[in-house]
């Protein structure tokens, strides 16, 4: 299989202006995701100016921004401001805020205002089932699985998520996200259990030219890399 091939749709995950829009441009990337700690990675202070900074240079593929207040009533007004940037704009809302409380009520009602919502931080196939729920046929909207994390912790995600894709099949409108990828073969995998999309990180997005590489070519690369290294390092015995 090619890149071509894919039905699964590749977001691409990050907080680097430039990087984000040298990605946009890539007609394989067909959204893109980031967060409040890819930003503080990044050295973004300013979380408004640098949305504005992406959403004036990205304004053809869907873009989500993610919420940052503890309290539902300061995450609605923070998601109706962030909602208003762009037609293009899908508001991050965590499944629960810090006290383990869900975010049905608000999913709920920023979806039937129509605003775009993607839940991000779900783990558990309870979870999708109260947002599935809360979110009904309203908005266009995501539901964020966080796979790659599931998987740290030695449970395989594909069940999982096989199950949540029953669970949002009879709402036309949301769509399921693997988040948290590990690994190229993810997106491929991804792709196979019929996920909507893939959010994937720069490293990983580097590995792309890697597709249908020849195993043997690569593995005499390899080789060569441990030669060469071993050399530079001017080993001896």
């Amino acid at each position: 299989m090619t890149l071509k091939d894919l039905k699964v749709k590749i977001f691409a995950d990050g907080a680097d202006l430039p990087a984000m829009i040298e990605m946009s441009r890539r007609p394989y990337i067909a959204g893109l995701t980031t967060n409040p700690t890819l930003m503080r990675k990044a050295g973004i202070t300013d979380y408004r100016a640098f949305a504005k900074q992406v959403l004036t240079a990205i304004t053809d593929k869907p873009i989500s921004f993610e919420v940052f207040s503890d309290e539902f009533e300061e995450m609605h007004r923070q998601a109706m401001e962030i909602a208003s940037w762009g037609k293009n704009v899908f508001v991050k809302i965590p499944v629960t805020n810090t006290r383990a409380e869900p975010a049905d009520e608000l999913v709920a009602k920023l979806a039937k205002a129509g605003v775009k919502v993607n839940v991000t931080a779900v783990m558990t196939a309870q979870q999708v089932q109260r947002i599935s729920a809360a979110l009904g046929n309203h908005a266009p909207s995501n539901i964020s699985v966080f796979a790659g994390r599931v998987a740290d912790t030695g449970c395989d995600p594909l069940p999982l998520l096989s199950q949540c894709l029953s669970i949002i099949s009879k709402h036309r409108h949301q769509e399921l996200i693997w988040a948290s990828p590990r690994e190229l073969l993810n997106i491929f995998q991804a792709d196979k259990l019929g996920c909507h999309i893939i959010t994937v990180t720069p490293d990983i997005l580097k590995k792309l030219d890697l597709i249908g590489k020849d195993l043997g070519g690569y593995s005499l690369d390899t080789v060569k890399m441990f030669y060469d290294d071993a050399k530079a390092a001017g080993f001896s015995l």
